[in-house]
C-alpha cells in the first residue's frame, strides 16, 4: 500500500516556469517611486460618500458580476468533480433476477430466481499521475474562473466611476449654459429694445439671437447625453440610480495623494486578468501530464462483498455470503494516434496560453501607460486652458466696453463671448477627463480589491485533498 500511495504522488507534467516579463521593467524614468495605488482599496480610493453608496450597490447588483459569479460556481464544481476520481468509489448494490433457463443435461425447462445484495467498490491507482493532472488543471481553471470574477469587478467599479464622473461634468457644463442663457436673453431684451427706439440695428439684435440659440442648443444637447449616461449608469448599478439635484463639483474629486504607478512587475499580482492568464496557463502545464500519462498502464481494483439467495428470505442466511477481488490492467497498444494527437494537442495549448499570458501583460503595461501620458498631458493642457480662459474673460468685458462706447459693432460681443463659452465648457471637459484618466490608471494598475479581496474564496472541495 505505502508503494502504491508513493507511485500515485507521481506527475509526468512538466515543470512550471513563468515565462519572463515581455515588457520594460520601469513605465518611465520620470515616474514617482513607490507603492502602486493598485493595493489601495476602492472605498479609499474613491472618497466621496455618493460614489461610494453607488459602487457599492453595483457590486451587489450588476448582472455582469453574477454571471461572473456562477461560471466561478461551475469551476468549482467541476474541480469537485475531477478530484473525486482520486479515490476509491464505493457503491451500495441490489439485483433480482428471475427467467427460465434450460436444464443442463435435459430438455426441460426450470425457473431461476437470483437475489443479491453487496458492497461494490473501485478505485484507480494514479501511478502517473493522470487523475491528479486534471484535478490540478480543474483547480487552476477555478482559480481562473475566481479572478476573472475579480476582472470584472474592476471593471464595473471603473464604469460606475467614470459614468459619475460624466454626470458631474454635465452638471457643471449645463450650470454654465444656463447661466450664459440667462446673461443672453437679458442682452436680447437689450438689443431688441435699442432696435425699438432706433438706437440699434436689426443686425445686432438677430445676432443677440444667435448666440442665445448657441447656449439653448448645448443645454438642450448637454441634457440629452446627461440623460443618457444615467441610463448606463442604472445599467451597471443593477437599479434606477437616484444622483443629487445639485451635485458637488469636480475639483472636490480630486485625491488629496500622490499617485505612484509602481512597476510593471507590480501589475502580475494586481491586474485579475493577468492573474486569470497565469492560472490558465498552469492549467494547460497539467493537461499536459494527464496527456503524456495516458500512455502507460491504467490500473484500476475492483471488489464486491456481499450476499446472494435464490429466495429475497435467504438472502442474509449463513452461507449466502459472496466476494469477488479484480484488478485490472489496460496497457494502450494501438490507437491510431488518438494519443498522440491528443498530448499534441494539450502542448499547443499550452503554447497559446504562454501567447495569451504575455499578451495580457503588454496590454496591461500599454493601459497603465497610456493613462500616464493622457493624466500628465493633461494637466498641462488644463493649465494652459485655464490661461486661455482668463484672456477671454478679459476680451469679453473690454469687448462689452467698446460696444457700450460705440467704438465697435456687436459682432466684436458676439465672438467673444462665444468663444468664452467654449473655453468654460473645454475646461470643465478637461477636468473630467483628468479625473477620468486617474480612474483609468487605477483601474489598469489592478485597483480596487487589494489582498484582502471580498471575491476571493480559499475554501477546498471536501474531496480536494490539501490543494487550497
Amino acid at each position: 500500500m505505502a508503494t502504491l500511495l508513493a507511485l500515485n504522488a507521481c506527475t509526468m507534467a512538466p515543470d512550471y516556469v513563468q515565462p519572463p516579463l515581455p515588457v520594460p521593467e520601469r513605465y518611465s524614468p520620470n515616474e514617482t517611486e513607490g507603492q502602486t495605488i493598485a493595493a489601495l482599496d476602492w472605498r479609499v480610493f474613491f472618497h466621496h460618500e455618493h460614489l461610494r453608496d453607488l459602487i457599492s450597490n453595483a457590486l451587489a447588483n450588476n448582472r455582469d458580476i453574477r454571471l461572473a459569479a456562477a461560471r466561478v460556481a461551475e469551476a468549482r464544481s467541476a474541480w469537485r468533480i475531477e478530484g473525486s476520481a482520486l479515490y476509491p468509489q464505493l457503491d451500495a448494490v441490489g439485483t433480482g433476477t428471475r427467467g427460465r433457463i434450460l436444464a443442463t443435461g435435459t430438455s426441460m425447462y426450470v425457473d431461476a430466481k437470483q437475489v443479491t445484495a453487496q458492497l461494490s467498490a473501485s478505485w484507480e491507482i494514479d501511478f502517473w499521475g493522470r487523475l491528479r493532472n486534471m484535478r490540478e488543471a480543474a483547480r487552476d481553471r477555478y482559480l481562473a474562473s475566481e479572478e476573472a470574477r475579480r476582472a470584472v469587478a474592476t471593471e464595473v467599479v471603473s464604469q460606475v466611476a467614470l459614468g459619475y464622473l460624466l454626470e458631474l461634468e454635465y452638471a457643471e457644463r449645463s450650470a454654465l449654459a444656463r447661466r450664459s442663457i440667462t446673461t443672453r436673453e437679458e442682452s436680447l431684451r437689450i438689443m431688441r429694445r435699442r432696435f425699438e427706439v432706433g438706437s440699434g440695428s436689426k443686425l445686432d439684435m438677430a445676432q443677440a439671437q444667435v448666440l442665445l440659440a448657441q447656449a439653448q442648443t448645448t443645454l438642450q444637447s448637454l441634457e440629452r447625453d446627461r440623460a443618457i449616461n444615467r441610463n448606463a449608469l442604472a445599467l451597471l448599478v443593477g437599479k434606477q440610480v437616484e444622483l443629487a439635484r445639485e451635485p458637488h463639483g469636480l475639483t472636490e474629486e480630486l485625491p488629496d495623494f500622490s499617485l505612484p504607478p509602481g512597476l510593471p512587475s507590480d501589475l502580475l499580482v494586481h491586474r485579475p486578468d493577468i492573474m486569470a492568464a497565469e492560472y490558465q496557463l498552469r492549467a494547460a502545464n497539467a493537461d499536459i501530464g494527464a496527456a503524456r500519462a495516458a500512455f502507460f498502464p491504467n490500473i484500476s481494483l475492483t471488489g464486491a462483498y456481499g450476499t446472494s439467495s435464490t429466495e429475497l428470505d435467504g438472502l442474509f442466511r449463513d452461507g449466502s455470503r459472496i466476494w469477488s477481488f479484480t484488478p485490472t490492467v489496460a496497457l494502450p497498444i494501438f490507437n491510431a494516434g488518438r494519443l498522440k494527437g491528443n498530448l499534441d494537442v494539450a502542448k499547443a495549448r499550452q503554447e497559446q496560453a504562454v501567447a495569451t499570458y504575455e499578451k495580457t501583460i503588454q496590454s496591461a503595461f500599454r493601459d497603465v501607460s497610456d493613462a500616464l501620458v493622457q493624466h500628465t498631458q493633461l494637466k498641462k493642457q488644463i493649465a494652459t486652458t485655464r490661461s486661455l480662459l482668463e484672456a477671454q474673460r478679459e476680451r469679453a468685458r473690454l469687448a462689452r466696453l467698446r460696444f457700450d462706447n460705440g467704438r465697435s459693432a456687436y459682432l466684436e460681443v458676439l465672438d467673444a463671448q462665444r468663444d468664452l463659452f467654449d473655453a468654460e465648457q473645454t475646461l470643465v471637459q478637461l477636468q473630467r477627463a483628468e479625473l477620468s484618466s486617474l480612474v483609468a490608471l487605477y483601474s489598469a494598475l489592478g485597483g480596487g480589491f487589494p489582498a484582502s479581496r471580498p471575491f476571493e474564496t480559499t475554501a477546498t472541495p471536501s474531496n480536494g485533498g490539501s490543494d487550497k
